[in-house]
């Protein structure tokens, strides 16, 4: 693989404490991104905001409001790995579709492969920019625009499932799956517009246990216990 998108769970971050960061999990991810990187894997990454707020979290607020609340937290959960990964021997940088000040960079296509080109990370934060998307819609855009070739999904959840394994004993987990199957069936592995853009643009998915032992650099190097999301 030359170019991939990957999308972590900010749940997963966050570990056992479900809320906030696992230093320790961020820190086995950077080494792992890091093993990858030095392949000569150019890496993208989105991350989710769950482990601070998302947009359904209050029902007293404006939905728009909610949702400009959790691309904060996106940003916020960026910043933060950024700097881990930095801390384990990586460059980076943070690109948002909005300003924010000296934190982050305005997102271009132009200015990520730039980035890409000086073996740089490039987190891409703040979702679309907009409410009433998800980061899952922000991760399939963004992988849309840099061509990444896959966009690999670590979760807390170790691949998808025909129903919710936290409350089924009996779900049945898929080894391969069509991304018409995820729309058609609406399986929750993203949102369905999200769903809907990678099948339009042909950009697969592997989706993971961000847990599971070098769980990222077996999904790149194609030893993968997950599920693959054809688009075929």
């Amino acid at each position: 693989m030359k170019r991939v998108l990957l999308k972590l769970s900010g749940e997963a971050l966050a570990g056992e404490k479900k809320i906030g960061f696992d230093e320790a999990t961020v820190m086995e991810v950077a080494k792992q991104v890091k093993t990858i990187v030095e392949d000569g894997v150019e890496v993208g990454v989105v991350i989710g905001g769950g482990n601070f707020w998302r947009g359904r979290t209050s029902e007293t607020i404006d939905r728009t409001k909610a949702d400009q609340i959790g691309m904060l937290a996106t940003v916020m959960n960026s910043i933060y790995v950024s700097e881990i990964f930095r801390f384990v021997g990586m460059k980076t940088q943070v690109l948002t579709p909005f300003e924010c000040g000296s934190f982050t960079k305005l997102f271009s296509k132009d200015r990520a492969n730039k980035y890409f080109g000086k073996g740089m990370v490039v987190f891409f934060a703040g979702g679309t920019g907009h409410p009433y998307f998800s980061t899952d819609m922000g991760a399939a855009l963004r992988a849309v625009e840099i061509e990444a070739e896959i966009i690999l999904a670590a979760k807390a959840i170790d691949g998808v499932y025909d129903s919710d394994p936290r409350k089924n004993p009996d779900a049945k987990k898929y080894q391969t799956l069509p991304m018409t199957e995820v729309v058609e069936k609406q399986l929750g592995v993203m949102d369905l517009a999200a769903a809907v853009l990678c099948m339009q643009n042909k950009i697969p998915m592997k989706v993971f246990g961000l847990n599971e032992k070098d769980s990222i650099v077996q999904a790149v190097q194609g030893n993968l216990t997950g599920t693959i999301v054809t688009v075929e």
